[in-house]
């Protein structure tokens, strides 16, 4: 599953090396939500944590990651692993998937008011 959010680079973790070919970069995004904003924490896997170097903490960032999920000695885990990292183009600051901001297609019904507009008539007689 692929998804989209923007918000500002909170924190970059030095790249750790997991095991003798597995290496993991954390860093937290972070991303208004109304009132409190959401500190979200990603991970870049293998040659993605170079990703992470023409960045600062305090950057304004645009991250495309998928959703991961595994059982683990009876645990479940989940992790968000970022697969591209861009500058933040303009004020976007919500989490997205593919359809849009929301994850859903824009409204079908606009707001109208009691009266339809002029010039609308869709009455077949």
């Amino acid at each position: 599953m692929a998804f989209e959010v923007a918000g500002k680079l909170h924190r970059i973790f030095p790249t750790e090396q997991k095991s003798a070919s597995f290496t993991a970069r954390e860093f937290v995004l972070e991303v208004q939500d109304g009132n409190y904003p959401q500190l979200i924490k990603f991970q870049a896997v293998q040659d993605r944590c170079a990703l992470l170097d023409n960045f600062r903490e305090g950057d304004q960032i645009k991250v495309a990651f998928d959703l991961r999920g595994r059982e683990w000695n009876g645990k479940y885990l989940t992790n968000l692993n970022a697969w591209r990292i861009d500058k933040a183009s303009g004020d976007s600051n919500a989490a997205s998937s593919p359809a849009g901001n929301s994850g859903f297609p824009a409204d079908p019904f606009p707001n109208y008011t009691d009266t339809p507009p002029a010039g609308m008539d869709d009455l077949p007689f």
